[in-house]
């Protein structure tokens, strides 16, 4: 991409990067004629800090004027910005709307390319193809491990720049804003910290589970999940939260703040000698107690130097998990609850799951630590942490 075209005459437009007096004026913009005030910069290098998400005004423009909705329907591959449709868990795109039998009235966007992790940062082995290669056969998808105290404290400084970096990500949130710009924020909060991660966007906007970064715009009135994962020093972090954009329904308040409940009174049984299938008949109570189901296709997971391991933590009740805690395991709790039914389908990009009914669904998770005594909540919220959700408030 070419840089900043100048502006020919005086201008009283400030910078969008910095809000700097402004004298160059993207080209592209100038192209498509969008507003200038959303495409004016001080100098080349604001315009090229700018560009990762800045590009996607002119995706936005595209799409309105091939007069294409929240459907999606039309075939976007005249974008020719490099951005297409995910197929097979990212391993092939394509720019045509995937044929499927969509439920809910989401439909997939075209996904930006991969963004850049500088050379010096060290990244698991999953990490260019989201393919792990030493974990499917590792011991200790049989055996919880029990982490020494260098590994703990490895663990408390990632999941520190994991809850840092979803702060940064809760902090944008608003109507507006698409999803690939909250993965640019998590982006760059994580390579800030020199740290290699994945980041999950997460938007649940009608009947999303999970779905990778796609350009969607989120609007008034939409729950949005954000799952970050860390990995520094050898080790990963893991967590997420579901997020309001501007006013919800009260039904949607309901399903977001019972998620949150799930997941704090399941932390707290944590500790020694309790049973890990506890997690999810104490999930389980309290969501179909709300008149809400308990998602059975996903469960939280032992974390560390592996990003999947045992155990297995399933949220939903009566459960075949075995085992019981012991201090210095970590592991996280993750529950997805669901406004109507519990099953789930999976999108043609092999990543993406939305339910069956088309209904809303919320997540919260923590990556957690059993100590002597109880739990420790190694992703838990900072002094800092945005103030996103009224019941702490209250």
């Amino acid at each position: 991409m070419a840089g900043g075209s100048d502006v020919a005459e005086a201008t009283a437009l400030s910078c969008v990067q910095c809000g700097k007096p402004a004298h160059l004026q993207c080209p592209k913009c100038m192209e498509l004629k969008l507003p200038r005030e959303g495409a004016a910069f001080c100098t080349q290098d604001c315009f090229k800090a700018c560009w990762s998400s800045h590009k996607s005004v002119h995706v936005k423009a595209k799409l309105s004027s091939l007069g294409t909705g929240s459907t999606g329907e039309q075939d976007l591959g005249v974008l020719n910005e490099g951005w297409q449709y995910c197929l097979r868990r990212g391993q092939s795109r394509t720019p045509k709307l995937p044929h499927f039998d969509w439920t809910g009235k989401l439909r997939p966007y075209p996904i930006s390319p991969m963004r850049v992790v500088p050379s010096h940062i060290d990244q698991p082995d999953w990490a260019v193809d989201g393919i792990p290669k030493i974990e499917p056969n590792s011991e200790l998808q049989r055996v919880v491990e029990i982490k020494t105290p260098d590994q703990i404290q490895r663990m408390r400084e990632t999941c520190k720049i994991a809850r840092e970096a979803l702060d940064a990500a809760a902090r944008v949130i608003r109507p507006g804003v698409t999803t690939d710009e909250i993965d640019r924020v998590v982006h760059e909060a994580t390579i800030a910290a020199d740290s290699g991660y994945i980041g999950v966007t997460s938007c649940f906007s009608y009947d999303l589970l999970k779905l990778v970064y796609l350009f969607i715009e989120i609007r008034d009135g939409d729950i949005v999940n954000v799952d970050v994962t860390v990995y520094y020093k050898g080790v990963h972090g893991d967590l997420n939260e579901t997020y309001f954009v501007g006013n919800v329904d009260e039904a949607s308040l309901q399903l977001v703040q019972c998620t949150y409940e799930c997941l704090e009174k399941a932390i707290s049984i944590v500790k020694p000698g309790v049973r890990f299938r506890e997690i999810g008949e104490v999930i389980n109570r309290h969501a179909t107690m709300s008149g809400l189901s308990v998602v059975k296709s996903y469960c939280g997971h032992g974390i560390g130097e592996l990003f999947h391991c045992a155990p297995n933590i399933p949220h939903y009740g009566r459960s075949k998990a075995v085992g019981v805690m012991k201090a210095g395991q970590t592991f996280t709790i993750e529950p997805m609850i669901n406004a109507g039914v519990w099953r789930d389908r999976m999108w043609p990009d092999g990543w993406t799951a939305v339910t069956t009914d088309g209904k809303r669904s919320a997540q919260f998770e923590h990556t957690l630590l059993v100590t002597e005594t109880g739990v420790e909540v190694l992703t838990a919220r900072l002094p800092s942490s945005p103030s996103v959700f009224p019941w702490l408030n209250a």
